[in-house]
């Protein structure tokens, strides 16, 4: 088997200090086991080698790794059965797979088994070393998540749902916890997309009515027509289709609270009848001549400027007194920057668990461009770029407009790595189609078998 090259001067002191990692080096060839331990011994807190997958079974037991370096042809199991076998056993540790022979197909298997990279032998020692610090980056930013999902619930000193550490949070959670000990009617006013049903629910679950129902109600979901009966209720024979009784939306709330969304929408005559529910605590449903005492705390939420809504006639006056008892206003994210990198924390635990893929760390570019973004869209739009990113497996590259992005200091051959992990991420979720993958990538097919035949791939 070929020789991997040595390492210049140049190449080792670009590499960063390793030393909180450790590494183990998985390798049939006592030279090749050597070569890689020397390159990395002085850079990482541990190395430790071995020549098959039984020995390094027996390391695994009882040392933590943060990388595995393994080639896939060893004698007994190979190397790609053993990723296997650790990824069912649920170990996320970073393995970076190597051979000397190898074609797409293998590749592929490679990537899907959750190897972080593919490297085909002989290859440039700087060219493992950009692998080995995008798998330590990587390691790192998961680190520093999993510390910063454990500090999320501390910094807004346990108001449920909110997430951050700013003063503005942080004055937020105050006001919320002072408001959510009285039976007040509470105004949540904000740009869309701040989190207002957040602190909506916030609020219930923090006050004496946590134990009733929380009932929200998007007052612009539903037709002018059916919002009546929806909130009030109705009897049988109402109207058409009224089959059964319906007791209403209010109803259900009772003891518990009624969270108004989008409040300027609720249409003139529905706005009379709300006035009087607030001042009389009692509902009449329809088609009934009876009335139902209710006991709701109301929380009414807004993104527009309620005040110039009654200058302008759209909303009445009285009922804008009635629900501006505590206005609460909640900050844009643009305001709270600071509080980006929790919240991608947060969404990123919560999102992956639901689409059942693994959590992507972030990383340092698109970190940087997130704390410029002037996120116009607020929580609504992070929580969506968490998730797209989640389904794509990597943040995309257009994902904040007209932004440019930074440029890289990473060097070619770096780039390069780059270029081949992608187009072989993509051609294993292609299942190897070639012209899929290359529909999807943008390139001809002819690129495709070029960039494959460069890297020493056949097939």
């Amino acid at each position: 088997m070929s020789a991997a090259r040595a390492p210049s001067s140049a190449s080792r002191d670009s590499q960063r200090d390793w030393q909180q990692y450790s590494v183990l080096v998985v390798d049939d060839e006592e030279g090749m086991r050597s070569f890689i331990s020397r390159a990395l011994g002085p850079r990482c807190g541990l190395v430790e080698t071995a020549g098959s997958v039984e020995h390094a079974q027996q390391l695994f037991a009882r040392l933590h790794f943060d990388l595995i370096i393994l080639d896939i042809s060893l004698p007994g199991r190979s190397g790609l059965e053993w990723l296997n076998e650790l990824r069912d056993q649920g170990h996320q540790c970073d393995v970076i797979l190597i051979t000397a022979f190898a074609d797409i197909e293998t590749a592929i298997n490679a990537l899907r088994a959750g190897a972080s990279d593919f490297i085909l032998k002989p290859f440039r020692i700087d060219q493992m070393m950009n692998a080995v610090g995008r798998c330590f980056d990587r390691a790192g930013l998961l680190r520093e998540n999993y510390v910063l999902r454990r500090e999320i619930a501390r910094q807004t000193e346990g108001v449920e749902g909110m997430v951050g550490e700013s003063q503005p949070v942080r004055e937020l959670a105050s006001v919320l916890r002072r408001a959510a000990a009285m039976p007040s009617t509470v105004l949540l006013t904000g740009e869309s997309g701040v989190g207002k049903e957040v602190a909506a629910r916030a609020l219930h679950q923090m006050s004496p009515r946590a134990v009733a129902p929380f009932v929200p109600v998007n007052c612009g979901a539903i037709s002018a027509e059916l919002i009546e009966s929806e909130l009030f209720g109705h009897v049988k024979g109402a109207f058409t289709g009224a089959q059964d009784n319906n007791p209403g939306l209010l109803f259900y709330a009772q003891g518990g609270t009624l969270f108004l969304d989008e409040i300027s929408e609720l249409p003139a005559a529905m706005q009379t009848k709300l006035l009087r529910v607030l001042e009389d605590r009692m509902i009449r449903p329809v088609g009934s001549s009876r009335e139902v005492p209710v006991d709701i705390r109301v929380v009414a939420a807004t993104n527009r400027d309620l005040a110039s809504e009654v200058r302008a006639g759209r909303f009445r006056q009285d009922l804008f007194y009635r629900l501006d008892v505590m206005r609460v206003t909640i900050p844009p994210l643009r305001e709270r920057r600071e509080d980006v990198k929790l919240l991608v924390a947060h969404f990123m635990a919560q999102l992956s668990s639901r689409l059942g893929v693994a959590p992507i760390p972030l990383d340092r570019d698109t970190a940087a461009r997130m704390a410029t973004h002037d996120w116009p869209g607020n929580i609504r739009e992070l929580r969506n770029l968490v998730e797209r990113a989640l389904i794509l497996g990597y943040f995309p590259a257009d994902a904040f407009g007209t932004l440019t992005p930074p440029r890289s200091t990473e060097p070619a051959a770096a780039l390069e790595d780059v270029e081949r992990k992608h187009i072989l991420d993509v051609l294993a979720a292609c299942g190897g189609n070639k012209s899929e993958a290359a529909r999807q990538l943008g390139v001809s097919r002819k690129t495709i078998e070029r960039k494959c035949a460069q890297w020493g791939l056949a097939g």
